[in-house]
């Protein structure tokens, strides 16, 4: 969450539990940034059961339209190019606001990326503190 360049949402159009989780997820991100412009993918899966559909279409665009999102409704069963498609959108919107930055730090995010621990550098250390403490 802290180095996200983009969010992707995803409920499930047969529970409607899922759909209710998604705006204490976006909260919970805009506590981390809440100034951020951060592009926004909500995506609705499952789009080929409609009959035992619980969460409409209408609530969904509604709720990309309040968090400032796109909406897409796809069948990842049926239908992958949709949910291709869709992430190629955020993609794109993901690609403007990096390069709408000029070489200045992304969107002010405060906390730098930690680097991957070196396997070597892990053993070497781990072996250090185990002599120590033996001697």
């Amino acid at each position: 969450i802290y180095w996200a360049d983009g969010f992707v949402f995803v409920y499930s159009i047969t529970d409607y539990e899922s759909y209710r989780v998604i705006r204490p997820l976006h909260q919970h991100i805009r506590k981390i940034h809440p100034n951020a412009n951060i592009p926004l993918l909500l995506m609705a899966n499952k789009g080929d059961l409609l009959r035992a559909r619980q969460v409409s279409s209408k609530e969904g665009l509604q709720l990309a339209s309040e968090l400032g999102g796109t909406y897409y409704e796809v069948s990842a069963r049926e239908n992958c190019e949709g949910v291709h498609e869709a992430f190629q959108q955020l993609c794109q919107e993901v690609s403007r606001m990096i390069g709408s930055c000029n070489g200045e730090k992304r969107r002010g995010l405060h906390l730098v990326r930690p680097k991957s621990p070196n396997m070597q550098d892990l053993k070497r250390r781990l072996k250090q503190a185990l002599t120590s403490k033996g001697k």
